[in-house]
């Protein structure tokens, strides 16, 4: 049986667009709740942990922007590992990534909720499940329209988190004395330092987004590299400031004793009227890291279903709008099925986990490239990869254990799946 050839998406989105996405979904929730656990973890040395978060995702990035770059469609590192490595090496990257990043999405989804409303449980559920409604329609409705709100989203959350840099700054000068945040950088464990870098890489890993969209950007060559390469330096420069303020204000323990450590930064400076302000920029972040997530894994299911390691069914692409209709409703299907039944606070390492293999099996393709295709000498590839390795060690076990039993059911279904089609 021979199916049709599949339709194309369409190239719409410039330089500006593409890295307004990747900003939209880095600059979300997690600045403003990642650096609770990473504090917890390594106190001070939350620092050298951004550090090496900010290292690892350098790496990745340069993998994926010179990867983007000869494999210019949709599918991110499921299509890399697949021409580079082997059709089971691009399943691990995707199963790893769609499976993670629909978490995810119902972790972004019931963050904005908490900040947006005060109700009970069941309450928050509803507005988080119409969240994920809401956006997903945006989704459909074209990838333009995707990158126009994202553009929105970010602004208002770089407003916030400005404003709250700022007046810190400016109250720490008034009262004329600023505690050092290095003071005890000395005392943090090896350990918790890479601890606090795995939680703190997750809140960097927005820029697989951009590979993502390969098949929706004027001249990819040039636009994803350039993309993936700005929104991790901006990134990286906005969650430096917000980490250095939070210590100078709260201290290591005050930063882990709070889920809300922006806001109390906020009340310790005199500057409660910031709060709602921050909270606005929470609402805001969360929604563009659940826009750019649902477009990221319904391309990422498009790019599987085309080569049947997903339902092909999935593979459907909208004629008028030119976005893979099927995969994002089936994704948001999915994310509303967890948010109504499932803590997802736990979910944070999980999905980690499966970042991490994604990016693992990134910098192995990479490492596999022509000269001619190399952007960076390839150490920078085999080092990405050693570090990802490293990182996963460090997530808690119970995310390792749970993590390797998702990977390798996945696997075997698509053995049997692939078996059954063969006889």
């Amino acid at each position: 049986m021979t199916h049709p050839a599949p339709a194309p998406l369409a190239r719409r989105l410039g330089t500006g667009d593409a890295l307004m996405v990747g900003l939209g979904a880095m600059i979300g929730a997690g600045v403003f709740a990642a650096f609770t656990p990473a504090a917890a973890a390594a106190g001070s040395g939350l620092l050298f942990g951004l550090a090496i978060a900010a290292a690892v995702a350098y790496c990745n990035a340069v993998s994926s922007a010179q990867l983007a770059a000869q494999y210019p469609t949709s599918g991110g590192t499921y299509i890399y590992g697949r021409e580079r490595l082997g059709p089971s090496w691009g399943f691990v990257a995707g199963w790893g990534f769609v499976v993670g990043k629909t978490a995810s999405c119902a972790a972004m989804a019931l963050t904005f909720a908490a900040y947006a409303v005060d109700g009970a449980g069941w309450v928050q559920r509803l507005v988080a499940v119409a969240a994920v409604l809401v956006l997903t329609t945006v989704n459909l409705l074209g990838i333009t329209r995707t990158a126009a709100l994202a553009r929105v989203l970010v602004a208002l959350t770089l407003l916030a988190l400005l404003l709250l840099v700022v007046v810190i700054v400016w109250k720490q000068d008034s009262a004329g004395s600023q505690p050092s945040p290095w003071r005890e950088l000395s005392s943090s464990s090896p350990l918790g330092v890479l601890q606090s870098a795995g939680l703190l890489f997750f809140a960097f890993a927005g820029y697989a987004r951009i590979a993502t969209l390969g098949e929706e950007v004027r001249d990819p060559g040039r636009t994803i590299p350039r993309a993936i390469l700005l929104a991790l330096a901006i990134t990286a420069a906005v969650y430096a400031a917000v980490a250095i303020c939070l210590l100078i204000t709260l201290g290591a323990d005050g930063i882990a004793a709070t889920p809300t450590p922006l806001v109390e930064a906020a009340r310790a400076v005199d500057a409660a009227w910031l709060g709602p302000v921050v909270r606005a920029g929470a609402v805001v972040a969360s929604l563009g890291a659940l826009l750019a997530l649902v477009a990221g894994v319904g391309r990422t299911s498009l790019a599987m279903a085309r080569h049947g390691d997903l339902p092909r069914w999935l593979a459907g692409v909208d004629e008028r709008h030119h976005v893979p209709h099927h995969a994002e409703i089936a994704v948001a299907l999915v994310v509303v099925a967890l948010v109504l039944t499932t803590d997802l606070r736990g979910a944070i390492g999980f999905s980690s986990f499966g970042v991490l293999v994604y990016y693992a099996v990134a910098n192995a393709a990479a490492v596999t490239q022509s000269k001619e295709h190399r952007r960076r000498p390839r150490a920078v590839s085999i080092a990405g990869l050693v570090a990802c390795l490293t990182l996963v060690g460090t997530l808690p076990t119970e995310a390792v254990v749970s993590g390797a039993v998702v990977l390798a059911t996945g696997l075997a279904g698509r053995a049997l799946v692939r078996r059954r089609r063969s006889r």
